[in-house]
């Protein structure tokens, strides 16, 4: 769990005081001039600068006090002209990074805009290269630092001169040369077309300009749109620049200027259909134009009808001394609205609702925001139909995606007061009802997004209407807020609920408990699924406002719900609610659920029958505080449905293919939970039919995807325990014969599947249940255990065989003696050989080390047993076997898999710093609580190779662990992962840097030589030994064997490694021996000469990729040990390696390699008699 300190860190996320980096921004951008040649230098300072302005984002503002110094510094910089290139565009591409972090609106005000800046930006715009990719900051910056130029209030004809060109023509006017370079970026792919667009727009409503220019652009426009071909991307792209600009003129020109273009503006983009087209970005255009269009058609005005609660800023409210006072005064003609909507209207209103049912989100939203602005423009009745219209998207017909548009917006028709209160009882439970929309497809579903915006809609009510305004709808509000923030299954709709509710309290104040639930399931709080349903939820409903609506959502509509994940937790939420409301439950939840145990639904059938389990077994734990049992609280109708729920699901063959995966598992938590519950069961049949369940669950179930077999057994015990058992407590004599010996039986199945219900079945029987039969069930379970011809590959039915050993004698207790009452000193001692055994399983398959899962539950179990061991009398374990365990603790705990390693890792701190009782026989405790003291249980992570290996290392000091940790190493440093290799490969290297001396080191060669042999033709231990001895030789580890005459460890190496790859037919040993054999050239005299004759016999070996790579091998070894060749030979030696194509037949290559033993001095490989062995190019020295 986190901390009070971890939760307050994440809660102020990156909150700031003041721009703290101004002096390291000021460094940076003095430093450019000396930088902008050396490539990484720059990269390094774009990383930087990006880095510091990225952690404002969310604080812009304080970057403002600097900005202009921070603008200046970079501009003095880029805008002069006898700089280079190079420079200019990097500090404009500071610029940029400063432009969006803050906001081209703030950034654009502070440029410098003289009239003196206009000729040379002008200039610099035209000089640049528009398809040059790499310099698209600068064209950027450019165009919007003209865009404040361009604004100057002088009449443009008054800069122009009659100066003429190098070609003696007179120079375009200034005003053309802006628009025309303003056109022709219009149609670029890159961000420049954002700033140019906007520099048009805001140049085109200059009255000079707009007098000259504007009809003009206007025809360009209409003709560009007309014409560009919209199967091409140049002619999507030139369209959207088009639009864009239009875009924007229509948002920053007067009315009067453009109303007389708007008609056939938007009559042009109707004819082209342009509302229908797939790319996003044009649709997206076509609306935000089309609104543009509208609000040109309609005269600027507020609605004097919309409803107006005030001021939206709380401070103003509290000071106001009501709220009617903060409503502004409406002048006389806004009340006036008998004025003529033009008919062009009507086509952008249905446009815009269009919108709202787009595939693509950006399009909804801004059709949303269009229709809450021109709905704010409208008489009261026409916006009223407009308002119509939008809940008409709420229908069951309609797409998520209607759902979604008319949910946004509702949202920004409320924030701006245009939803009357009198429209209120139709619009909350539509809203209401998106707060739950969710739309099954296929395998997933969808509906996320109008949750999310259905929060939105609540949130703006909470800005919008006054508490009495909506005080009929607020507990169907709070509630519907408070269910999605802790039932929805996105963590977006639930933070987005959980802020809804937030606001609604703060602004409205009327939410039931509203403080108190905010502050438990405030925004942090709601990111964990877990914690909302099985904790915030019990939490809210001690508020009885909310229970009994939490408990109905539940169980009408998270039961069915399509994730099973959800419907479990649904069912554990359940448990947990039903003590707050019992009457209830028992009276009515339970009675409508229990029909739908056995409904045509899957889904509802699963998630009501886990429900009904957890209800019952939570009204009995209620029953059993008070005195009473489950029958005081259910009548003996309910009792009896109960009891009936799985024959009628067997009777309907519901736990039959994909069905009974799904069912099977619910079945066996609602028998196990019906048997906790002490449900009465008087009548035999149905505890029959309940086992006859389980059997098939545990034995007769194939695998699936979904394991049953652990809600099975636990079934199984608790049946037992209440059903089984005689008044004396004694078992039922017939019922544990029978069990046993059908369990007994499964476990020596030919089936894995079956073998592992078994085994985990006879683990979790209770003690009454299997005292005088614990022999039989221990040697049927050591049977299980046991690797033969036929089990091998059960690596799952051996891991549960073992974890039911341990449980059992858990259960059952060990006995000092021969007894039956327990188990005996000579069972427990056939069950730690049959543990040792496992602990040296390295089952393979196609899913990889199987036999990981065995050396865990052994780890575990051996552990297990050792503490009763202990706790009884430690001499019933020899020193050996705690002497065994200890070592291969350490053993697993420096191998490659990461889980092993903790398992074996946590277990081994454990044990060493147990104080009652006290392990005995470790050896070098002392040396391993000084490696590994007490504060690593809770701080080493052993899954870290970087953490773990540096201490694992250490442990090759203590002589009765090196053999077991190089053992282990050997495995992770001839791995293949690449951090395991790394941190493994480099905890071994520095071990042998600082404990080089010569006996340490004939120390660790003794034990690899040994561990070789040991594993010789096991390829999971031999062919990391090579790659390990290959690092140790080529990392200079063993520099000191070579002026040693009297070390053997080479000779014995190269004599293991030959006995290895002898008659070996395995290209990838074959290619790993090659490795080390270059890496033994570098010991002089006769093992050099064994190992090229090695060489060159791979140089004639039948696989190509062998030829090849020895062929290149041997090129980089003469190249590193120059003394191996004859140096008057050297150059044609290395001119026959590199040159010849050693992939050729093995008859065009044997000459060449016969060559190469002349020159060196090699002699020659005899080719093998049999004419089939020559031809596959076995030679022999």
């Amino acid at each position: 769990m986190e901390t009070e300190e971890n939760v307050e860190i994440a809660q102020k996320g990156s909150i700031r005081d003041e721009f703290l980096e101004a002096a390291e921004v000021k460094d940076l951008t003095d430093s450019l001039s000396a930088i902008y040649k050396d490539q990484i230098a720059v990269e390094l300072a774009i990383e930087k600068f990006t880095r510091i302005v990225d952690e404002y984002q969310e604080q812009p503002h304080l970057m403002d006090p600097y900005m202009e110094e921070m603008l200046v510094r970079i501009l003095n910089i880029a805008r002069r002209r006898d700089h280079d290139p190079a420079l200019s565009h990097l500090a404009f591409k500071f610029m940029y990074l400063l432009t969006k972090a803050r906001g081209l609106k703030t950034v654009v005000r502070l440029l410098p805009h003289e009239v003196v800046d206009l000729e040379p930006v002008l200039n610099y715009i035209y000089q640049q290269d528009a398809t040059d990719y790499e310099t698209w900051e600068t064209r950027y910056m450019l165009f919007l630092w003209m865009s404040i130029i361009c604004m100057i209030p002088f009449d443009m004809a008054r800069l122009d001169s009659n100066a003429q060109t190098a070609t003696g023509e007179v120079r375009e006017p200034t005003m053309l040369r802006i628009l025309n370079i303003g056109k022709r970026y219009l149609s670029v792919c890159d961000k420049s077309r954002d700033a140019a667009a906007w520099m048009v727009a805001k140049f085109l409503t200059r009255q000079d300009v707009k007098n000259e220019q504007l009809p003009d652009f206007m025809d360009w426009s209409i003709k560009t749109m007309t014409e560009v071909d919209l199967e091409t991307m140049p002619g999507m792209t030139a369209l959207s620049g088009v639009m864009m600009a239009m875009a924007q003129l229509f948002k920053h020109g007067k009315r009067e200027d453009l109303v007389e273009y708007a008609p056939i503006l938007l009559t042009t983009m109707i004819d082209l259909n342009l509302f229908e087209v797939k790319n996003t970005q044009i649709r997206k255009f076509a609306i935000k134009l089309t609104q543009r269009l509208g609000l040109t058609f309609l005269k600027s005005r507020v609605a004097a009808w919309r409803y107006k609660r005030g001021s939206r800023s709380l401070a103003e409210n509290l000071k106001a001394n009501g709220m009617g006072d903060t409503v502004p005064k409406v002048k006389e003609e806004d009340l006036d609205e008998d004025y003529d909507v033009p008919e062009q209207v009507e086509d952008v209103i249905e446009k815009l609702l269009v919108g709202l049912r787009d595939t693509d989100t950006v399009v909804r939203w801004s059709a949303a925001k269009g229709v809450g602005r021109i709905t704010n423009r409208l008489p009261q009745e026409l916006a009223d139909q407009v308002v119509e219209s939008v809940l008409e998207l709420f229908s069951s017909v309609e797409r998520d995606e209607a759902w979604h548009g008319g949910c946004l917006a509702l949202a920004e028709l409320g924030r701006r007061g245009l939803l009357v209160p009198e429209r209120l009882p139709e619009v909350v439970p539509v809203v209401l009802k998106a707060l739950l929309y969710d739309e099954k497809r296929g395998a997933c579903s969808v509906g996320s997004h109008v949750r999310d915006a259905a929060c939105y809609v609540c949130w703006s009510f909470a800005r919008a209407y006054d508490p009495e305004v909506i005080k009929g709808h607020v507990n169907n509000i709070a509630t519907s807020l408070v269910i999605a923030t802790i039932f929805d299954r996105e963590v977006n709709c639930r933070k987005a609920a959980s802020a809804a509710f937030q606001e609604n309290v703060g602004r409205q104040g009327t939410f039931p408990h509203g403080i108190d639930i905010v502050t438990t399931a405030d925004y942090f709080a709601v990111s964990s699924k877990v914690n909302t349903y099985l904790n915030i939820s019990l939490y809210i409903a001690q508020f009885e406002e909310y229970t009994q609506a939490m408990i109905d959502h539940l169980t009408t509509i998270k039961i069915a719900h399509w994730d099973f994940v959800i419907r479990e937790l649904t069912s554990q939420a359940l448990h947990k609610l039903t003590v707050k409301d019992p009457e209830y439950m028992k009276s009515q939840v339970v009675t409508r659920l229990i029909p739908l145990c056995t409904g045509i639904d899957l889904n509802t059938r699963h998630g009501a029958t886990l429900a009904v389990a957890e209800i019952v077994h939570a009204l009995s734990l209620l029953a059993q505080s008070e005195d009473r049992t489950i029958a005081d609280y259910l009548d003996g109708e309910c009792i009896s449905a109960l009891k009936k729920i799985t024959s009628t699901m067997e009777i309907g063959k519901m736990f039959k293919g994909m069905t009974g995966e799904v069912l099977k598992p619910a079945a066996c938590e609602l028998i196990q939970k019906l048997s906790l519950s002490k449900l009465p069961c008087p009548e035999q049949d149905t505890v029959d039919h309940w086992q006859s369940v389980l059997d098939d669950s545990i034995i007769e179930t194939l695998r699936t995807v979904t394991d049953i077999h652990d809600k099975a057994v636990l079934a199984l015990r608790a049946l037992c325990n209440q059903y089984y058992q005689l008044e004396n407590g004694q078992p039922i004599p017939a019922k544990q014969d029978e069990i046993l010996n059908r369990y007994m039986t499964a476990a020596k199945s030919g089936q894995e599947f079956t073998r592992m219900g078994a085994t985990m079945a006879l683990g979790v029987l209770p003690k009454f249940f299997i005292l005088g039969k614990v022999d039989q069930v221990i040697e049927t379970l050591l049977g299980a255990a046991t690797k033969t011809a036929t089990s091998e590959k059960f690596a799952e039915a051996r891991r549960d065989a073992f974890t039911a050993m341990s449980s059992i004698c858990t259960t059952v207790g060990i006995s000092r003696s021969e007894s039956k009452e327990g188990i005996s000193p000579s069972q427990l001692k056939e069950i730690f050989t049959a543990l040792f055994e496992g602990m040296k399983d390295y089952t393979m398959d196609s899913r990889g080390d199987v036999g990981a899962w065995v050396r865990e539950a052994c780890m575990v179990s051996f552990t297990e047993i050792m503490q009763l061991v202990l706790q009884l009398d430690q001499s019933l374990l020899d020193q050996g076997s705690y002497i065994f365990l200890i070592q291969n603790l350490v053993q697993q705990a420096a191998e490659k898999i990461d889980r092993t390693r903790g398992v074996a890792g946590g277990i081994l701190l454990k044990l060493l710093h147990q104080e009652s009782p006290v392990v005995p026989y470790i050896p070098h405790r002392e040396e391993l609580i000084k490696i590994f003291p007490k504060s690593d249980i809770e701080l080493l992570n052993w899954s870290a190779p970087s953490d773990c290996f540096p201490k694992i290392t250490q442990l090759l000091t203590l002589p009765q662990y090196q053999y077991h940790v190089l053992l282990g190493l050997t495995v992770s440093v001839g791995g293949l992962t690449e951090s395991l290799v790394k941190h493994s490969g480099t905890s071994l290297l520095s071990f042998l840097r600082n404990h080089n001396s010569p006996d340490e080191l004939q120390t660790v060669t003794d034990i690899v030589l040994k561990i070789f042999r040991d594993f010789q033709k096991i390829d999971r231990v031999s062919l990391p030994m090579m790659k390990m001895a290959d690092l140790l030789l080529s990392s200079g580890s063993f520099d000191n064997l070579l002026t040693s005459k009297e070390s053997s460890f080479p000779t014995s190496l190269l004599k293991t490694l030959k006995a290895e790859i002898n008659k070996s037919a395995d290209a990838q040993k074959l290619l790993i021996s090659i490795d080390l054999f270059c890496s033994l050239i570098q010991f002089e005299g006769n093992i050099r000469r064994k190992c090229l004759s090695q060489l060159f016999l791979f140089l004639c070996h039948r696989y190509p990729k062998i030829r090849k790579t020895a062929a290149n091998k041997l090129y980089e070894a003469l190249l590193v040990y120059d003394d191996i060749f004859p140096e008057e030979n050297s150059e044609t030696v290395q001119e026959l390696l590199t040159e010849t194509n050693w992939q050729d037949s093995i008859s065009a290559v044997r000459p060449i390699r016969n060559q190469l033993c002349d020159l060196v001095g090699i002699p020659k490989p005899i080719v093998k008699t049999k004419q089939s062995k020559a031809e596959e190019g076995d030679d022999q020295t």
